[in-house]
């Protein structure tokens, strides 16, 4: 493939020769959160689900599975479950609902492939779980997903037990447990604020596990911690699993939340970006805009440049405050988005550096599979 059309760099080549805006990782840095993380779920007793809509990438997920202590991943989507599975991956979650007889057919075909779990909140998609899986001759684990104060998707703690009941009598199902996620609570700056939430994130799981116990119905997981609220869940003693996700490369808003949870983790994915002018005074301009970052999370941070400020984007530019003109064409900078995920969607590419080399060029698997 050629480098400037197909690929952004290849292997051996220097950082400063990689085409920009390219998608990088600091494996040195990835490696250490990868360690960390395997730290923590040790510590913890709690199994690790890796969210991979973070990255969306089959050699990041294998990584997080061989060397950062998870034992399966998160998907989203199931055809981004799909992508996992055919590039090896054997133990996957679509921690969301899927509805839709295609998406249902494919999930159940994907089940005979791995091992495969999905979340339901009403009845009716419990039916056509169990109908297609039994049409096809497989099984998959199905979770219950409650709402915990997001207001997004999943049942008054109330109904867990009733849709649980519901999953074990079902052909070709089983129960696999709840899921309590509140992405809301992730990015909440202010402690006392996300210590709440938190708080009522533990007491719908505690009416939730009543229910089931009510019922006498064994509740083998719970599942759905984040990489901002993780901490709260690991130390509730309902938890089973962590779904943390943005650890593995760290985003700006993440790091500007802080808190104990983050603090650990090390910025490992940048947006490198080249200086295409400074004609204006006291202004330069970079080739990474908002088709090379998602900002809906506020502009990039520039990594070790304090002197300079991303103030401006556009499609194919970014606007640079340079008050003392130290800019020139040609330099290179480091971009920490705003928010990773969105951002990995926007690349076919992560290129992996370490001590100024490419050492690793990765595809961003599923990028765009979003059904």
């Amino acid at each position: 493939m050629e480098v400037g059309y197909d690929i952004p760099a290849e292997v051996g080549m220097a950082e400063g020769d990689v085409q920009t805006p390219a998608l990088i990782i600091d494996l040195d840095a990835f490696d250490h959160n990868l360690q960390v993380m395997r730290g923590i779920v040790a510590a913890s007793g709690l199994t690790l689900r890796a969210h991979a809509k973070t990255h969306k990438s089959v050699d990041v997920a294998l990584a997080q599975i061989a060397r950062g202590g998870a034992s399966g991943i998160c998907c989203q989507k199931v055809s981004e479950a799909e992508a996992m599975v055919r590039g090896g991956v054997r133990d996957v979650m679509v921690s969301n609902q899927v509805r839709g007889a295609a998406k249902v057919a494919r999930l159940a075909h994907l089940a005979g492939l791995a091992k495969i779990s999905v979340c339901v909140d009403d009845m009716d998609s419990i039916a056509e779980l169990s109908t297609a899986c039994h049409g096809v001759g497989t099984q998959l684990s199905v979770l219950v997903e409650i709402e915990v104060g997001q207001q997004r998707c999943g049942v008054l703690p109330h109904d867990a037990a009733r849709l649980a009941a519901a999953i074990v009598a079902a052909p070709n199902l089983r129960f696999g447990g709840l899921q309590a996620y509140n992405g809301s609570a992730q990015h909440q700056v202010d402690e006392s604020v996300r210590a709440a939430m938190m708080g009522n994130v533990t007491a719908a799981v505690r009416e939730a596990l009543a229910g089931l116990l009510g019922l006498g119905i064994d509740c083998p997981t719970v599942a759905g911690a984040g990489s901002g609220s993780y901490p709260a869940e690991a130390s509730s003693g309902l938890y089973t699993e962590l779904q943390c996700g943005s650890y593995i490369f760290m985003d700006a808003d993440y790091r500007a939340r802080g808190g104990p949870g983050v603090e650990p983790f090390r910025h490992a994915l940048f947006v490198l970006s080249g200086v295409m002018s400074t004609a204006v005074p006291n202004r330069a301009t970079c080739d990474a805009g908002l088709k090379s970052m998602s900002m809906e999370s506020g502009v990039p941070a520039i990594w070790n440049r304090p002197d300079v400020r991303y103030d401006q984007p556009s499609d194919e530019h970014g606007g640079l405050s340079d008050p003392l003109n130290t800019l020139r064409v040609g330099d290179r900078l480091r971009l920490v988005p705003g928010h990773c995920d969105p951002t990995c969607n926007l690349h076919d590419w992560y290129v992996g550096v370490r001590d100024g080399r490419v050492e690793c060029l990765w595809p961003v698997t599923a990028r765009g599979k979003l059904w």
